[in-house]
């Protein structure tokens, strides 16, 4: 039956290798239960909603891709996704997150129609190679900037926009935090120069049981005001999922009486469309350039069913009721175990659904302890730079402003937006267009600039 439904032979593999691979791919990236919530509850969300919802979004995700895809990737609230949901579009656009997710489901839907008739797919095949390697940069750019952010190791500043936590200021609150995600940093650095399995999640692990013994000693003194909490965790596990009900189906109840046309309403939508479509293929062609599964002209067989996978998940975790369902970086490591088909898959989306049951837990990991997870995963996707010919400046230049805008802009797709742009307006004016730059870049490029116009 699995040899039926997964094709093992052709792919060289065997039950053993794939269930291992999938629990590798699980250990890597099971740190999306402990920040997703973090996230997310910024933007007013019961957090221990959102880690129910999570964990059944990744589950169904993740089985999608392996039935509809056969491809051994893994699939969760995205990151980078969900920061633009929590702090751009509620926090800073005024919305409510009922209305952010009915933006996510409409646009989930729309991206349902990309993906069945092929729009999703050429725009993947046309973003050039250079570009693609750039965008895995940028992301993990992004991504650790929001580590040193939620870890408080990088603070607001008046003079200049940014700069490091003073240590001496609350030390035994903030300070420390952020003094023991820089220890966290350096273990999971460790752990994973070892080659140990799971080196990230026992990375936030280990970090989490030093903030532990720190507040037992009192090193560490929790502060509510400073967004600083108690880290020693009161509940275990848990058989009761009714907290899934404060946001489950929540997206149909939005008040759209809170807008003051629907063409605000349109406005949210097209953002996150902008956002998500770019920021989907971005982290895909991350995750498959990472697992070397692109042919030679840079294109990912069956992205269709992998697309479409995407496109699903992304409205049945909204009414599930969290951020964008994406495909993952860290679904490398299992590949990297030898999975190779979406049993890989479906091993890793079993144990998300287990996961629910340690939902009080999961609650418990502070930011500080999730934040090295972030920026060492910003550190395995800045790799793909080597795949940039510098000596290129044709080429390398719009790539460079493509990485450089994700974490200044703070936005994915900004960064991808100016990519683009970039790299069609500096090929026209070297007269090197033709070959480089397809019909469709050209389209994508008038659309950007036509965004910054009217969005």
């Amino acid at each position: 039956m699995l040899e039926k439904l997964f094709k093992l032979k052709e792919n060289n593999t065997n039950v053993k290798t794939e269930v291992m691979a999938g629990i590798t791919t699980f250990m890597t990236m099971a740190y999306i239960l402990a920040v997703n919530p973090n996230i997310l509850s910024a933007a007013g969300m019961d957090a221990q909603a959102v880690l129910l919802a999570t964990a059944l979004a990744s589950f169904l995700g993740t089985c999608l891709m392996a039935f509809l895809a056969n491809y051994p990737f893994a699939l969760a609230p995205g990151m980078g996704l969900n920061a633009y949901f929590a702090y751009t579009v509620v926090l800073t656009y005024g919305y409510s997150w009922q209305i952010a997710l009915m933006a996510v489901f409409v646009e989930g839907l729309i991206f349902i129609i990309l993906s069945v008739t092929n729009v999703r797919e050429a725009i993947f095949n046309a973003i050039p190679v250079t570009l693609k390697a750039a965008v895995s940069a940028g992301i993990g750019l992004f991504i650790a900037f929001i580590g040193l952010q939620n870890a408080k190791i990088v603070v607001n500043n008046d003079s200049t926009l940014v700069t490091y936590q003073n240590f001496k200021a609350d030390f035994s609150s903030v300070g420390m935090g952020a003094l023991l995600a820089l220890i966290g940093v350096l273990i999971t650095g460790f752990l994973l120069i070892k080659k140990v399995k799971g080196g990230i999640l026992f990375g936030i692990l280990i970090t989490w049981v030093l903030g532990i013994l720190c507040e037992l000693v009192g090193f560490y003194k929790p502060n509510p005001d400073l967004g600083m909490y108690s880290v020693i965790p009161t509940r275990f596990f848990t058989l009761d999922f009714s907290p899934l009900g404060n946001t489950f189906g929540q997206v149909f109840k939005a008040d759209f009486g809170a807008l003051k046309s629907i063409t605000e309403f349109i406005v949210v939508i097209f953002a996150f469309l902008f956002v998500d479509i770019f920021d989907t293929l971005g982290t895909l062609i991350g995750v498959s350039s990472k697992a070397n599964m692109l042919d030679k002209d840079g294109k990912l067989p069956r992205i269709k069913g992998a697309l479409l996978a995407d496109a699903i998940a992304t409205s049945a975790g909204a009414i599930l009721g969290t951020s964008t369902t994406t495909t993952y970086v860290e679904s490398a490591s299992g590949v990297t175990e030898g999975g190779r088909t979406g049993l890989t898959a479906v091993t890793t989306g079993l144990l998300f659904l287990v996961s629910m049951v340690l939902s009080p837990l999961f609650l418990t990991i502070p930011s500080f302890a999730t934040a090295p997870a972030l920026i060492i995963v910003g550190f395995y996707m800045i790799a793909s730079v080597a795949k940039i010919n510098w000596e290129n400046m044709l080429e390398a230049i719009p790539a460079f402003l493509c990485i450089l805008s994700m974490p200044l802009m703070y936005s994915i797709s900004e960064g991808i937006a100016v990519g683009v742009i970039s790299w069609t307006i500096l090929h026209l004016c070297a007269g090197k267009a033709k070959g480089k730059v397809s019909i469709l870049m050209y389209v994508l490029t008038v659309l950007f600039i036509l965004k910054y116009i009217f969005l």
